[in-house]
């Protein structure tokens, strides 16, 4: 009878390597776990960040938005002129040259 080689991939000792597999196994999928957390926590935190920034971002934008409501004059006063009564029926009308500016 021809003695039969082993296949490429077969076990030659089936009970040999289990052990050690097993804790290999083990130590990878831990590893595999703690890169994981430590990923969420880096998400987290990104996430955490870009929400202070958005946040910011609209309170400078609302303090500028103040900030030019604040420099405008009412809206029923744009199209007024500044007069000035000189006395008897003498007035100074001052800004009507200008266009609104």
């Amino acid at each position: 009878m021809d003695q039969q080689q082993p296949r490429l991939g077969a076990r030659t000792a089936p009970g040999a390597w289990r052990g050690l597999a097993l804790i290999a196994a083990g130590v990878a999928t831990a590893v595999a776990a703690v890169i994981a957390a430590v990923l969420a926590v880096v998400f987290t935190a990104t996430l955490a960040v870009i929400g202070l920034m958005g946040a910011a971002l609209v309170a400078v934008a609302s303090l500028a938005f103040r900030a030019r409501r604040a420099g405008r004059p009412p809206k029923g006063e744009a199209d007024l002129i500044e007069a000035r009564h000189m006395g008897g029926h003498s007035w100074v009308a001052y800004g009507w040259d200008q266009g609104g500016r």
